[in-house]
């Protein structure tokens, strides 16, 4: 059965049944008499029970029933009132459960500093981390299932909020032996004849794959892998080249064998990364400080040695 009484209607039970009499208290909650006779009788008809018997020289007096409804009622006003004043901490705080999705690509180099940083300057905070493919952090933001994503601008989605954080530029990535590894740039044209190991994520291999199209040409793929990491140790090996957005500190694959990377040239665009947000009319505190953490971040620490994206 839907219940259709408000809040409002058994503050004026609770008003009412306290002080015994329906003109002190609308003096008390600042509402006309006819008003709150109004709300309790449509009251006891949707509940089907009696609250008050009314006298007229006496004023009101409660049911045996309406003082077992009363005692609830000032029960859950209470804790509405509780309620309000979680959401409000919520609201004002920089504290709770913080839940961040980050791009499989780049988590292993960005988020760990980024979020250790945070819970030090924040230690109310309690961090939850996804690592995931592009795919999967728009339908997790979707879902609710996310407060924020730190990502690419791949793909995005209309009731998204994106704000921009640092510009990453194509390059490609080599052996050290190869024979383009001291070229200063690199043509999709001079990669079409070469092996490629292609980074085979949702959204992600379509951005690597378009530095060839505009020129109609279509890239050897040797070698497909969702691990960027893996991707590395491939190219090292000499599996064939690989296209990424995002340059480590250091120029060593995972197993230890030195890399070379060097621009791409063409017309594929650089990735912006940057911090994806549903869209919201209020956000918390907790989420603003977070996103005002990673302009921070990525402004003090020159991640990369790339400056920020003015906004």
């Amino acid at each position: 059965m839907p219940r259709r009484f408000t809040l409002r209607q058994l503050e004026y039970v609770v008003a009412v049944g306290e002080a015994g009499s329906i003109v002190k208290a609308a003096a008390q909650v600042n509402v006309s008499p006819p008003s709150i006779s109004a709300s309790i009788a449509q009251l006891e008809a949707e509940i089907g029970v009696q609250l008050f018997v009314r006298k007229h020289s006496h004023g009101l007096s409660l049911t045996t029933g309406g003082r077992v409804f009363l005692k609830e009622a000032a029960r859950l006003l209470a804790d509405a009132d509780a309620l309000y004043e979680i959401a409000r901490d919520i609201g004002e705080k920089v504290h709770g459960l913080l839940t961040v999705g980050c791009l499989r690509t780049f988590a292993q180099i960005v988020l760990p500093p980024l979020r250790m940083k945070f819970e030090r300057t924040f230690p109310d905070v309690r961090f939850r981390q996804f690592e995931c493919d592009q795919g999967q952090l728009l339908e997790m933001l979707q879902q609710g299932e996310i407060d924020a994503a730190l990502t690419y601008d791949l793909e995005l989605l209309q009731d998204m909020t994106f704000k921009p954080l640092m510009q990453l530029p194509a390059y490609v990535m080599l052996p050290a032996e190869h024979r383009l590894a001291t070229r200063p740039s690199i043509t999709p044209q001079e990669l079409v004849d070469e092996p490629m190991v292609l980074l085979d994520l949702p959204y992600s291999r379509e951005y690597f794959l378009s530095a060839f199209q505009p020129q109609g040409l279509r890239p050897k793929i040797a070698e497909r892998t969702s691990d960027i990491a893996v991707m590395r140790s491939m190219v090292a090996n000499g599996f064939g080249y690989g296209i990424a957005n995002l340059r480590p500190h250091h120029n060593i694959s995972p197993d230890g064998k030195p890399l070379v990377f060097v621009n791409l040239e063409g017309s594929i665009r650089p990735l912006t990364m940057g911090v994806l947000l549903p869209n919201a009319e209020h956000r918390t505190q907790t989420v603003q400080a977070f996103t005002e953490h990673c302009e921070r971040f990525v402004l003090e620490q020159r991640v990369f040695g790339i400056e920020r994206v003015d906004k």
